[in-house]
């Protein structure tokens, strides 16, 4: 085993990736700069820079895919994608049931996600659940560095157009742009076991769709993603030592597919639910699994802490909208008094 960064692990995955398939390209603003060490390796011809046209580049990699490339797309931040939404909504994910199976679009666009460094509403949205929301779309979060190579490899073996997000909080290079330019008031609460951590010595894909417990507990299920697991981990850790409750905690890993068999089996024991999430929180991923336990006849105490409206840009008050330990631990208090 190795220790990697979080983002040192996504780029060995993908040098990886790249050096056993040639159709794997990568394209996006600045990739050259960004992703120098993929450059070096495997030159201009996959490893493209692309003019700051999120529509022009992204609706190009669909066309890329279709003639046999297997594009791994950079936009910058998934506030952009909104930008591109026509050739990702209206044509990458409907190709295959447009086409009978005849055609897919075999590409993965990765995107920077997730708050709390005080960018506000324009640049530090999840916007997993909009995204799963569509027909055709798998959406990733990794929540650590092994995860982070392993998900990446799941997601070029898909086979269909997979969007892979991962949280500025976990990315050393993100923090370090972020932090510049004398912006001396940002601050960072990053979690040091999804910052860096042991990975393997050769990736292995991990399958979307395949949620994983972190923890263990019968008292309460705590469910995220991304950064928000290991802000629920340490609202465990403070439940356990404060109340004497054990509260489990779900990395869900992938928003779709959605892994709601290890949910309800765990909410089936505990009899308490609470959703994690850093999007919004009305129509999202937290009442789907709210759905999901009620069709499947769970009877449960449940409860979310998301975001409930746009992203302040004053730091102070994004950390009270966004889901912090304080606001996560309060919400289980609360279901555990049931």
């Amino acid at each position: 085993m190795r220790e990697l960064g979080f983002a040192e692990a996504i780029e060995d995955a993908l040098g990886q990736a790249m050096a056993e398939d040639e159709r794997i390209v990568v394209l996006g603003e600045d990739t050259p700069g960004l992703r120098m060490n993929l450059y070096t390796r495997f030159g201009e011809q996959r490893v493209r820079p692309a003019p700051i046209s999120e529509a022009a580049f992204l609706g190009a990699a669909v066309g890329a895919a279709m003639a046999g490339l297997r594009p791994v797309v950079e936009i910058m931040l998934v506030d952009f994608l909104p930008v591109a939404a026509d050739a990702l909504v209206n044509q990458a994910a409907k190709l295959e049931t447009f086409s009978g199976g005849g055609w897919r679009a075999p590409m993965v666009v990765r995107a920077a996600c997730g708050g709390g460094y005080g960018d506000g509403g324009q640049h530090e949205q999840a916007l997993w659940a909009w995204l799963a929301h569509i027909p055709g779309l798998s959406v990733v979060v990794p929540s650590n560095p092994a995860d982070a190579g392993g998900l990446m490899l799941g997601a070029l073996a898909d086979g269909g157009p997979v969007i892979y997000l991962e949280h500025k909080l976990l990315a050393d290079y993100w923090r370090d742009y972020l932090g510049a330019g004398g912006r001396s008031t940002v601050s960072y609460d990053v979690p040091a076991a999804g910052e860096r951590g042991p990975v393997p010595d050769t990736w292995e894909p991990i399958p979307l769709g395949h949620a994983v417990t972190r923890s263990q507990g019968e008292d309460l299920t705590m469910v995220s993603v991304g950064v928000g697991v290991h802000r629920a981990l340490e609202a465990a850790e403070r439940l356990a030592a404060e109340h004497g409750a054990q509260a489990g905690v779900i990395d869900l890993r992938s928003v779709q597919p959605l892994d709601r068999k290890t949910v309800c089996d765990a909410v089936e024991t505990s009899g308490r639910l609470l959703v994690v999430d850093e999007d919004y929180r009305d129509f999202g991923l937290s009442g789907e699994l709210a759905a999901t336990l009620l069709e499947a006849g769970i009877h449960a105490h449940y409860s979310r802490v998301g975001v409930e409206g746009t992203i302040p840009y004053d730091q102070r008050r994004e950390r009270l909208a966004l889901p912090n330990v304080d606001r996560i631990a309060a919400a289980a208090i609360t279901l555990l008094e049931h």
